[in-house]
Protein backbone atom coordinates (compact mmCIF):
# COMPACT_ATOMS: atom_id res chain seq x y z
CA UNK A 1 0.00 0.00 0.00
CA UNK A 2 1.24 3.28 -0.64
CA UNK A 3 0.26 6.86 0.23
CA UNK A 4 -1.08 7.60 -3.53
CA UNK A 5 -3.59 4.32 -2.90
CA UNK A 6 -7.07 4.68 -3.13
CA UNK A 7 -9.64 2.72 -1.18
CA UNK A 8 -12.64 1.72 -3.00
CA UNK A 9 -15.74 0.99 0.16
CA UNK A 10 -18.98 -0.94 -1.25
CA UNK A 11 -21.38 -3.11 -0.39
CA UNK A 12 -20.45 -6.31 -1.42
CA UNK A 13 -18.20 -9.11 -3.30
CA UNK A 14 -20.16 -9.02 -6.37
CA UNK A 15 -19.68 -5.10 -6.60
CA UNK A 16 -15.90 -5.70 -6.01
CA UNK A 17 -15.40 -8.23 -8.65
CA UNK A 18 -16.98 -6.04 -11.49
CA UNK A 19 -15.11 -2.95 -10.33
CA UNK A 20 -11.52 -5.11 -10.93
CA UNK A 21 -12.69 -5.90 -13.90
CA UNK A 22 -13.73 -2.03 -15.14
CA UNK A 23 -9.84 -2.07 -14.02
CA UNK A 24 -10.78 0.73 -11.16
CA UNK A 25 -7.93 1.50 -9.22
CA UNK A 26 -7.12 1.00 -5.97
CA UNK A 27 -7.68 -1.41 -2.86
CA UNK A 28 -11.35 -2.71 -2.39
CA UNK A 29 -13.30 -2.88 0.89
CA UNK A 30 -17.07 -4.84 0.94
CA UNK A 31 -18.96 -3.86 3.87
CA UNK A 32 -20.98 -6.82 4.02
CA UNK A 33 -24.10 -6.57 6.67
CA UNK A 34 -27.07 -6.74 6.36
CA UNK A 35 -28.24 -4.04 8.74
CA UNK A 36 -31.75 -3.47 8.50
CA UNK A 37 -32.01 -6.99 10.19
CA UNK A 38 -31.13 -7.85 13.67
CA UNK A 39 -29.76 -5.65 16.32
CA UNK A 40 -28.05 -2.23 15.59
CA UNK A 41 -28.03 -0.87 19.17
CA UNK A 42 -27.04 2.82 20.31
CA UNK A 43 -23.81 3.03 22.59
CA UNK A 44 -20.85 0.50 20.91
CA UNK A 45 -18.20 1.50 18.97
CA UNK A 46 -17.53 0.16 15.69
CA UNK A 47 -15.64 -2.93 17.32
CA UNK A 48 -18.57 -3.17 19.48
CA UNK A 49 -21.09 -3.00 17.44
CA UNK A 50 -19.53 -5.40 14.98
CA UNK A 51 -19.35 -8.20 17.31
CA UNK A 52 -23.03 -8.17 18.05
CA UNK A 53 -23.71 -8.03 14.25
CA UNK A 54 -21.17 -11.40 13.87
CA UNK A 55 -23.40 -13.18 16.57
CA UNK A 56 -26.26 -12.38 14.88
CA UNK A 57 -25.40 -13.36 11.53
CA UNK A 58 -24.25 -16.41 13.14
CA UNK A 59 -27.19 -17.34 15.01
CA UNK A 60 -29.34 -16.95 11.20
CA UNK A 61 -26.94 -19.27 10.55
CA UNK A 62 -24.98 -17.63 7.56
CA UNK A 63 -21.65 -18.79 8.89
CA UNK A 64 -19.79 -19.64 12.40
CA UNK A 65 -19.52 -16.34 14.64
CA UNK A 66 -15.66 -17.26 14.87
CA UNK A 67 -15.77 -17.11 10.80
CA UNK A 68 -18.04 -13.61 10.75
CA UNK A 69 -15.81 -12.37 13.55
CA UNK A 70 -12.74 -12.58 11.62
CA UNK A 71 -14.61 -11.24 8.49
CA UNK A 72 -15.76 -7.79 10.39
CA UNK A 73 -12.25 -7.80 12.17
CA UNK A 74 -10.87 -7.45 9.19
CA UNK A 75 -13.27 -5.18 7.62
CA UNK A 76 -12.71 -2.91 10.09
CA UNK A 77 -9.12 -2.85 10.43
CA UNK A 78 -8.45 -1.82 6.53
CA UNK A 79 -11.42 0.62 7.31
CA UNK A 80 -9.27 2.40 10.29
CA UNK A 81 -6.04 2.30 8.16
CA UNK A 82 -7.71 5.03 5.79
CA UNK A 83 -4.90 7.15 6.40
CA UNK A 84 -2.24 5.23 5.13
CA UNK A 85 -4.43 5.99 1.47
CA UNK A 86 -4.68 9.54 -0.46
CA UNK A 87 -8.26 9.04 -1.38
CA UNK A 88 -11.39 6.77 -0.24
CA UNK A 89 -14.01 6.70 -2.57
CA UNK A 90 -17.42 4.67 -1.28
CA UNK A 91 -19.54 3.38 -4.21
CA UNK A 92 -22.94 2.70 -3.04
CA UNK A 93 -26.78 1.97 -4.72
CA UNK A 94 -29.80 3.63 -3.74
CA UNK A 95 -32.03 0.91 -1.71
CA UNK A 96 -31.87 0.08 1.75
CA UNK A 97 -29.18 -2.11 2.21
CA UNK A 98 -26.58 0.72 0.79
CA UNK A 99 -28.37 3.51 2.60
CA UNK A 100 -27.84 2.22 6.26
CA UNK A 101 -24.26 1.23 5.41
CA UNK A 102 -23.47 4.69 3.74
CA UNK A 103 -24.98 6.52 7.02
CA UNK A 104 -22.91 3.75 9.17
CA UNK A 105 -19.27 4.39 7.22
CA UNK A 106 -20.21 8.30 6.45
CA UNK A 107 -20.88 8.81 10.67
CA UNK A 108 -17.75 7.15 11.39
CA UNK A 109 -15.78 8.89 8.83
CA UNK A 110 -17.23 11.81 10.53
CA UNK A 111 -15.39 11.43 14.12
CA UNK A 112 -12.09 10.60 12.54
CA UNK A 113 -9.18 13.65 11.26
CA UNK A 114 -9.86 13.37 7.65
CA UNK A 115 -6.54 15.77 7.06
CA UNK A 116 -4.90 14.62 4.18
CA UNK A 117 -7.74 12.37 3.00
CA UNK A 118 -9.65 12.44 0.03
CA UNK A 119 -13.49 11.30 0.87
CA UNK A 120 -15.71 10.92 -1.87
CA UNK A 121 -19.02 9.48 -2.87
CA UNK A 122 -20.38 7.44 -5.85
CA UNK A 123 -24.07 7.05 -5.53
CA UNK A 124 -26.02 5.44 -8.36
CA UNK A 125 -29.76 4.28 -8.62
CA UNK A 126 -28.52 1.24 -10.47
CA UNK A 127 -27.01 -2.01 -8.99
CA UNK A 128 -23.66 -2.47 -8.63
CA UNK A 129 -23.96 -6.16 -8.77
CA UNK A 130 -25.65 -6.22 -12.20
CA UNK A 131 -23.57 -3.78 -14.28
CA UNK A 132 -20.98 -4.37 -16.59
CA UNK A 133 -17.39 -3.68 -15.96
CA UNK A 134 -18.31 -0.92 -19.02
CA UNK A 135 -20.95 0.23 -17.12
CA UNK A 136 -19.00 0.31 -13.48
CA UNK A 137 -16.73 2.56 -15.01
CA UNK A 138 -19.25 5.23 -16.36
CA UNK A 139 -19.95 5.87 -12.79
CA UNK A 140 -16.77 7.64 -12.01
CA UNK A 141 -18.35 10.77 -13.43
CA UNK A 142 -20.36 10.79 -10.44
CA UNK A 143 -18.34 11.04 -7.71
CA UNK A 144 -18.30 14.01 -5.47
CA UNK A 145 -16.57 15.10 -2.57
CA UNK A 146 -18.23 14.02 1.01
CA UNK A 147 -18.95 17.65 2.37
CA UNK A 148 -19.97 18.72 6.12
CA UNK A 149 -23.62 18.19 5.04
CA UNK A 150 -23.32 14.71 4.14
CA UNK A 151 -21.74 13.75 7.37
CA UNK A 152 -23.57 15.78 9.73
CA UNK A 153 -26.66 14.17 8.35
CA UNK A 154 -25.02 10.74 8.52
CA UNK A 155 -24.45 11.42 12.30
CA UNK A 156 -28.51 12.38 12.49
CA UNK A 157 -29.68 9.52 10.68
CA UNK A 158 -27.15 6.74 12.02
CA UNK A 159 -28.15 8.04 15.74
CA UNK A 160 -31.82 7.85 14.95
CA UNK A 161 -31.60 4.62 13.36
CA UNK A 162 -29.88 2.83 16.25
CA UNK A 163 -32.32 4.92 18.84
CA UNK A 164 -34.05 2.20 20.82
CA UNK A 165 -37.45 3.55 19.41
CA UNK A 166 -38.53 4.35 16.03
CA UNK A 167 -39.51 8.44 16.76
CA UNK A 168 -36.01 10.07 15.74
CA UNK A 169 -36.03 7.46 12.43
CA UNK A 170 -39.53 9.37 11.45
CA UNK A 171 -38.36 12.60 12.08
CA UNK A 172 -36.12 12.96 8.91
CA UNK A 173 -39.25 12.77 6.65
CA UNK A 174 -39.67 16.21 7.77
CA UNK A 175 -35.89 17.02 7.71
CA UNK A 176 -33.64 18.07 5.07
CA UNK A 177 -31.75 15.16 3.96
CA UNK A 178 -31.16 16.74 0.01
CA UNK A 179 -26.93 16.04 0.72
CA UNK A 180 -28.04 11.89 0.77
CA UNK A 181 -31.34 12.12 -1.71
CA UNK A 182 -31.66 8.56 -1.78
CA UNK A 183 -31.84 8.56 2.55
CA UNK A 184 -36.20 9.85 2.52
CA UNK A 185 -36.92 6.09 0.45
CA UNK A 186 -34.73 3.98 3.05
CA UNK A 187 -36.01 5.92 5.67
CA UNK A 188 -39.68 5.04 4.35
CA UNK A 189 -38.78 1.50 3.26
CA UNK A 190 -37.26 0.41 6.65
CA UNK A 191 -40.41 1.90 8.69
CA UNK A 192 -42.52 -0.31 5.93
CA UNK A 193 -40.76 -3.55 7.90
CA UNK A 194 -42.37 -2.55 11.19
CA UNK A 195 -45.83 -4.40 11.66
CA UNK A 196 -48.48 -3.28 9.43
CA UNK A 197 -51.13 -1.28 12.58
CA UNK A 198 -54.10 -3.04 9.80
CA UNK A 199 -52.63 -6.77 9.89
CA UNK A 200 -49.28 -7.01 12.40
CA UNK A 201 -47.62 -7.72 9.40
CA UNK A 202 -44.39 -6.07 7.82
CA UNK A 203 -44.40 -5.19 4.21
CA UNK A 204 -41.77 -7.97 3.21
CA UNK A 205 -44.30 -10.22 4.72
CA UNK A 206 -47.31 -9.29 3.67
CA UNK A 207 -46.44 -9.02 -0.35
CA UNK A 208 -45.12 -12.59 -0.06
CA UNK A 209 -48.41 -13.85 1.82
CA UNK A 210 -49.82 -11.90 -1.07
CA UNK A 211 -48.35 -13.68 -3.45
CA UNK A 212 -48.66 -16.88 -2.01
CA UNK A 213 -52.69 -16.39 -2.16
CA UNK A 214 -53.07 -15.60 -5.80
CA UNK A 215 -51.95 -19.26 -6.68
CA UNK A 216 -47.80 -19.02 -6.66
CA UNK A 217 -46.35 -21.83 -4.51
CA UNK A 218 -43.09 -21.84 -5.80
CA UNK A 219 -40.24 -20.50 -3.20
CA UNK A 220 -37.94 -19.07 -5.96
CA UNK A 221 -41.06 -17.68 -8.02
CA UNK A 222 -42.44 -16.11 -5.07
CA UNK A 223 -39.16 -14.90 -4.20
CA UNK A 224 -39.10 -13.13 -7.66
CA UNK A 225 -42.58 -11.82 -7.63
CA UNK A 226 -42.04 -9.92 -4.46
CA UNK A 227 -38.66 -8.12 -5.72
CA UNK A 228 -41.21 -6.92 -8.53
CA UNK A 229 -43.39 -5.38 -5.85
CA UNK A 230 -40.23 -3.44 -4.86
CA UNK A 231 -39.20 0.10 -5.36
CA UNK A 232 -35.95 -0.13 -4.95
CA UNK A 233 -34.70 -3.97 -4.00
CA UNK A 234 -32.80 -4.26 -1.41
CA UNK A 235 -33.54 -8.31 0.40
CA UNK A 236 -31.12 -11.36 -0.52
CA UNK A 237 -32.81 -14.22 -0.78
CA UNK A 238 -32.04 -15.72 2.62
CA UNK A 239 -33.39 -12.78 4.58
CA UNK A 240 -36.25 -13.61 2.56
CA UNK A 241 -36.21 -17.57 3.86
CA UNK A 242 -35.90 -16.21 7.50
CA UNK A 243 -39.79 -13.75 6.65
CA UNK A 244 -41.19 -17.62 5.24
CA UNK A 245 -39.90 -19.50 8.25
CA UNK A 246 -41.93 -17.02 10.76
CA UNK A 247 -44.69 -17.21 8.84
CA UNK A 248 -44.83 -20.87 8.77
CA UNK A 249 -43.59 -21.44 12.27
CA UNK A 250 -45.48 -19.20 14.42
CA UNK A 251 -48.00 -20.54 16.85
CA UNK A 252 -50.82 -19.80 14.03
CA UNK A 253 -49.09 -20.33 11.10
CA UNK A 254 -50.05 -17.79 7.94
CA UNK A 255 -48.37 -20.70 4.93
CA UNK A 256 -47.91 -23.85 5.01
CA UNK A 257 -44.75 -25.93 3.04
CA UNK A 258 -44.72 -29.82 1.59
CA UNK A 259 -42.08 -31.50 2.46
CA UNK A 260 -41.16 -30.20 5.86
CA UNK A 261 -41.10 -27.64 8.70
CA UNK A 262 -38.61 -25.20 7.93
CA UNK A 263 -37.32 -23.38 4.29
CA UNK A 264 -33.52 -23.23 3.68
CA UNK A 265 -31.11 -22.81 1.31
CA UNK A 266 -30.58 -23.91 -1.68
CA UNK A 267 -34.38 -23.88 -2.31
CA UNK A 268 -36.12 -27.22 -3.18
CA UNK A 269 -37.87 -26.84 -6.28
CA UNK A 270 -40.00 -29.87 -5.16
CA UNK A 271 -41.83 -28.07 -2.22
CA UNK A 272 -44.68 -25.48 -2.62
CA UNK A 273 -46.11 -22.83 -0.54
CA UNK A 274 -50.16 -22.62 0.34
CA UNK A 275 -51.41 -19.91 2.74
CA UNK A 276 -53.66 -21.24 5.31
CA UNK A 277 -57.08 -20.11 6.46
CA UNK A 278 -55.36 -17.99 9.16
CA UNK A 279 -53.19 -16.17 6.23
CA UNK A 280 -56.41 -15.42 4.45
CA UNK A 281 -57.63 -13.86 7.42
CA UNK A 282 -54.80 -11.48 7.92
CA UNK A 283 -54.83 -10.66 4.87
CA UNK A 284 -58.73 -9.64 4.82
CA UNK A 285 -57.93 -7.83 8.08
CA UNK A 286 -60.12 -9.79 9.96
CA UNK A 287 -57.02 -11.08 12.26
CA UNK A 288 -54.16 -9.42 13.50
CA UNK A 289 -50.72 -11.05 13.52
CA UNK A 290 -50.01 -9.61 16.34
CA UNK A 291 -52.53 -10.65 18.67
CA UNK A 292 -51.72 -14.39 17.70
CA UNK A 293 -48.03 -14.56 17.66
CA UNK A 294 -44.86 -13.97 19.25
CA UNK A 295 -42.88 -11.00 18.16
CA UNK A 296 -39.18 -10.54 18.72
CA UNK A 297 -37.11 -8.99 16.18
CA UNK A 298 -35.21 -6.00 15.90
CA UNK A 299 -35.00 -2.55 13.42
CA UNK A 300 -32.06 -0.87 14.17
CA UNK A 301 -32.00 -0.30 17.36
CA UNK A 302 -35.79 -0.90 18.57
CA UNK A 303 -36.52 -4.63 19.85
CA UNK A 304 -39.49 -5.50 18.98
CA UNK A 305 -41.48 -7.84 21.69
CA UNK A 306 -44.83 -8.89 22.43
CA UNK A 307 -45.01 -6.79 25.49
CA UNK A 308 -43.67 -3.68 23.26
CA UNK A 309 -44.64 -3.35 20.00
CA UNK A 310 -44.21 -0.63 17.60
CA UNK A 311 -46.74 0.29 14.62
CA UNK A 312 -46.61 1.60 10.83
CA UNK A 313 -49.28 3.03 10.09
CA UNK A 314 -49.17 3.85 6.34
CA UNK A 315 -51.92 6.15 6.33
CA UNK A 316 -49.96 8.66 8.31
Amino acid sequence: MTVSSTLNITNGDCAVEIMKKAGISGEFLPWRDVLHEGPVPAGLSLEELSKVRAQFIADRGWGTVEEITECFVERDNVLKAFGEYQKVILWFEYDLYDQLQVIQILDWFAQQDLVGVELSIICTDQYLGLLSPDEMKLLVQYEQPVTESHLNLSTKAWAAFRSDTPEKWCELLSEETSALPFLEGAVVRMLEEYPSCLNGLSRTAEQALKVISEGEKSLMKVFSKTQKMEERKFLGDASFWVVLNELLGSSLPLIEVSEGEALTLPALEGRELTVTEAGLGVLAGKVNWLDVSKVDRWVGGVHLTSESVWCWDISG
